[in-house]
């Protein structure tokens, strides 16, 4: 059989073909390797990959998505040297994944990057944060050589307004020769959002799966009675609402501040057991947990999304006496808290809850949210894998891709606070939320369970639980940094087209990525034609001009016979004869290849009018950020293009959300008097989010020395860019916050944990992520800067990463 034609290979099969890889054994012998079958969209995406196709899985939480990324990593392991990078939004979900795959592959196969750890990073298969894959980008790390796969996991995440945007550059910015592997939630867009794939990224398969592993099967609590929330002989058909739910709320609600009576017919448990007589519309978390035990319904999540509200309902079932595990379990529970935390400083017990919580653990209750400190929260994981837990009190964060189901799902609202206000979980966050429940070849059956409250209106809870939209809106928006990067590398006019490719133009007119594409494609093949044309003799554009000129002419003036023309082109004939490029050897070849230049950019110029003439929201952004670049001399113009500043050049290694700011207080040098601590203090000014009813605090409670001038210096320096920005009609940032810069200082000093934690009264877990971020922001610093201050934010680094920080990081 004759061998294919290059045209037609994806460029992954392009690439292993380059590369002269052998042949994998493909997917039937990663089936063998499995203890169970491929479900049927496990197999079809499976299969793209083979075929060396771009995927998108769209699946429920806990389907097996991740089976079609660990067959990128087995095929790629069977090769030469292809590497498969896999992306996660979170460090403790990289973290996990890196847990997993040692066990599958040894340590010497999988590395991990995540900003604050670097374990074998130029191995096989790395794992690490998206935000890493993207400066990798960026500085066209060495590592990204025989880069085959990229498997990004969560890929939903994308509209987070925080961090979405770093997806879609990952996306549009890897090489061609990559072949990308997009794991999601099951989202009501996919196929646009795979057509967007398709149209940046060439072949790209789309694969969806609604079909729960494990059916779900939902409930509402009124009082003490758990009743069905839908109706049971509705096949078919859009569910409503059981009556007999909306007969217990109506009884609750008129006997409001005396016993409930229980209505007649009143269902009995699964096992046959009559629930109380008498309701209360509030039930205690403590009599839940009782309630699902008697039913077989633990392992339990409750979603609280309060950390408070976690913290207060573990303590409430622990006073009530909640005690759920064997004393065979209790002694692995032990044994796990032991193994794991043998390495914390018995002095910081005290401020690390530790005894208490040990005590929930060994009771099978435990919370799990940010505030917790990181080793703890890896324990209550491993611990809920492992069975040994009964149940965990949690914020949504669980919800975000962490192997921790269930079988059972708890809500006890269906409301959180957004930062400003109260409002209604969505109908995706809804199924985020309950796709814990059912735990895959464990259960046949999920549960999710909805407390009533005072209030809920069970139609409005029907319609929400029986809803499955979840649609993916792109967060994608220009940076100071994105900025910077993307005309050093690419040009101004090229950046433009390059960010009209992003899902938020594609979303807002998709016609313009399409054209986005076609200019790229266009400009690619432009410059090879340049290379064609270069002439040793002169400029063979401008004689190809001449020529093109004179031919215009020539055709006009068989239609004219005008005298004044004829001289005209008796003069063009004396110039083209005298151009250098004139007596050329290879003058009609270049010729030919100066025609084809010239009918492209034609063609390139024209649709570029078409995007300009269209929505061009991204553009516009894109323009405003480079207006204030360039007013605060960042980028320069100058030859139809920008050039970047020394200061521009700065800016490209400074992310995050703050990047114009910290290279601007650099520049003005406003830190150069801040010692090490007080550095820390500032940048934790920097990365800090605080409340919007804080009150600034007081002279008093701030770092003392020169740390409370340079604030003062650095809050001007903010006003002033904010300003600057509202004039290009862009917003700025959050208000800087001052709140843990005390408690940074006194860490960065050498204090010990409970002093800090003490005296600022910050949760541990929050603290430790604090940390974290500002090591990230001073090794910025210490990149950037060759100065004092780069000198000051390498033993910052050190000073801040230590003790607990510094063991939060390990794996």
């Amino acid at each position: 059989m004759a061998e294919p034609s290059s045209a037609k290979l994806s460029p992954a099969e392009r690439y292993r073909a380059a590369t002269k890889r052998t042949h994998s054994p493909g997917l039937s012998a990663y089936r063998e390797t499995l203890a169970f079958d491929l479900d049927p969209f496990q197999v079809a995406s499976c299969e793209s990959v083979e075929a060396g196709r771009g995927v998108l899985v769209a699946a429920p939480t806990g389907a097996g998505k991740t089976a079609v990324a660990e067959f990128a990593i087995f095929l790629a392991l069977q090769t030469t040297e292809a590497k498969v990078f896999y992306t996660t939004p979170m460090k403790a979900l990289s973290n996990q994944k890196y847990t997993e795959l040692v066990e599958v592959y040894g340590a010497s196969q999988i590395g991990l990057l995540t900003g604050d750890t670097s374990i074998n990073p130029h191995a096989r298969v790395v794992i690490m944060t998206t935000e890493v894959l993207r400066n990798m980008l960026y500085a066209h790390s060495e590592l990204l050589e025989h880069l085959a796969y990229v498997v990004m996991d969560e890929v939903h995440y994308l509209a987070d307004r925080f961090r979405g945007a770093v997806w879609e550059e990952v996306i549009i910015h890897l090489p061609d020769t990559v072949q990308l592997i997009s794991l999601s939630a099951t989202v009501s867009n996919a196929e646009e959002f795979g057509e967007w794939l398709h149209t940046v990224r060439g072949d790209t398969d789309i694969v969806v799966s609604e079909e729960r592993p494990v059916p779900l099967y939902q409930h509402m609590l009124v009082g003490e009675r758990m009743v069905p929330l839908f109706r049971s002989d509705q096949l078919g058909v859009t569910p409503k609402v059981n009556p007999e739910i909306v007969q217990l709320v109506h009884t609750l609600q008129r006997n409001q501040g005396g016993r409930y009576a229980q209505p007649r017919g009143a269902r009995r448990g699964r096992g046959g057991r009559r629930y109380d007589n008498t309701a209360s519309p509030k039930v205690s978390s403590a009599k839940v947990i009782r309630l699902l035990e008697s039913e077989d319904l633990l392992p339990a999540i409750f979603f609280v999304f309060s950390r408070v509200g976690c913290n207060k309902a573990v303590q409430a079932a622990l006073d009530r006496g909640v005690d759920l595990t064997s004393p065979e379990e209790k002694a692995a529970i032990l044994d796990l808290v032991e193994e794991r935390c043998e390495r914390l400083d018995e002095e910081d017990l005290g401020v690390l809850g530790y005894h208490a919580w040990v005590d929930g653990l060994l009771r099978g209750v435990a919370a799990h949210h940010a505030g917790l400190l990181p080793v703890f929260k890896e324990v209550v994981e491993e611990a809920f894998r492992r069975k040994l837990l009964r149940v965990v009190f949690a914020t949504e964060t669980l919800a975000l891709g962490i192997n921790m189901p269930a079988r059972t799902v708890v809500l006890e609202k269906l409301e959180k606070f957004d930062g400003e206000s109260k409002k209604p979980i969505t109908a995706g966050e809804y199924t985020q939320l309950t796709g814990r429940a059912g735990r895959r070849r464990i259960d046949t059956q999920g549960h999710s369970v909805i407390t009533w409250r005072p209030g809920m209106n069970p139609e409005q809870v029907a319609q929400l639980a029986s809803k499955r939209s979840y649609p993916l809106r792109s967060s994608f928006r220009p940076t100071y940094n994105m900025a910077v990067n993307l005309i050093a590398q690419f040009g101004h006019e090229p950046t433009r087209t390059i960010l009209e490719s992003s899902f938020a133009q594609f979303q807002a007119d998709r016609h313009v990525v399409e054209m986005a594409k076609n200019v790229r494609r266009n400009e690619e093949s432009l410059a090879g034609y340049e290379e064609a044309i270069t002439c040793d003799r002169g400029d063979f554009r401008d004689y190809a001009a001449l020529r093109r000129n004179l031919s215009d002419r020539e055709k006009a003036l068989r239609r004219t016979s005008d005298d004044s023309e004829r001289s005209e082109i008796d003069s063009l004939r004396v110039e083209l004869k005298k151009h250098p490029c004139h007596h050329c050897p290879d003058r009609e070849s270049h010729a030919r290849w100066a025609e084809r230049w010239w009918r492209l950019q034609r063609e390139t110029d024209k649709i570029r009018r078409q995007i300009e003439q269209r929505t061009g929201a991204i553009s516009v952004v894109f323009d405003r950020v480079v207006g204030v670049l360039e007013e605060l001399d960042y980028l320069r113009p100058g030859d139809g293009d920008y050039t970047l500043s020394v200061h521009g050049e700065r800016l490209r290694r400074i992310y995050g959300e703050r990047d114009l700011l910290t290279a601007e207080a650099l520049r003005r040098q406003l830190w150069s008097e801040l010692d090490p601590a007080s550095l820390a203090a500032m940048v934790s000014v920097l990365v800090h989010e605080g409340r919007a009813d804080e009150m600034p605090p007081k002279p008093s409670e701030l770092p003392p020395g020169p740390f409370r001038a340079a604030l003062k210096d650095t809050e001007e320096l903010w006003e002033r860019l904010d300003i600057v920005e509202r004039r290009h009609h862009l917003s700025g940032p959050y208000p800087l916050s001052a709140h843990r810069a005390w408690a940074m200082w006194e860490w960065a000093s050498g204090a010990d944990l409970a002093a800090v934690i003490g005296d600022d009264d910050v949760a541990v877990g929050d603290f430790v992520r604090l940390c974290k971020q500002v090591v990230d922001v001073l090794d910025h610093i210490e990149q950037v800067d060759d100065g004092p201050v780069g000198k000051r934010a390498r033993e910052a680094k050190a000073q801040v990463f230590r003790g607990i920080v510094a063991l939060s990081s390990l794996v």
